[in-house]
């Protein structure tokens, strides 16, 4: 059920936010490059299904181990997420607001919870 909550969570973040960020007249959010605001872009209840499924056999970890895991190398909160393949791995994408402010986009390990990299570290 937690798992669930916090995929819900993602979604609604994802959902919600640009349509703020828009309404109050800012244009579209700084986290996301596509032109709609979706960061996440249209296939995200597809991904939410692909992280279930591979939590559920053991292939990727899921959000809740990987968040804690960033917030002690960058205290702050999630803005949204999605799950990307680099060839045979699979990695989540995690946006981040760092507590100062900075967005940075990690690249986790989605078996392993590596941290693979940072953009805006």
């Amino acid at each position: 059920m937690k798992r669930t909550a916090i995929l819900s969570a993602l979604a609604a973040v994802s959902l919600i936010l640009p349509g703020l960020a828009h309404a109050e007249g800012r244009g579209r959010p700084p986290w996301t490059g596509r032109p709609d605001g979706d960061s996440l872009g249209a296939d995200w209840r597809p991904q939410q299904d692909e992280a279930r499924q591979g939590v559920r056999q053991g292939r990727m970890l899921p959000l809740e181990s990987i968040v804690p895991r960033i917030a002690r190398r960058a205290p702050g909160r999630m803005l949204d997420t999605g799950i990307e393949s680099r060839g045979p791995q699979v990695v989540y994408r995690v946006r981040w607001q760092a507590a100062d402010g900075r967005r940075i986009d990690y690249i986790v390990d989605a078996a392993t919870g590596a941290i693979l990299g940072a953009d805006g570290e």
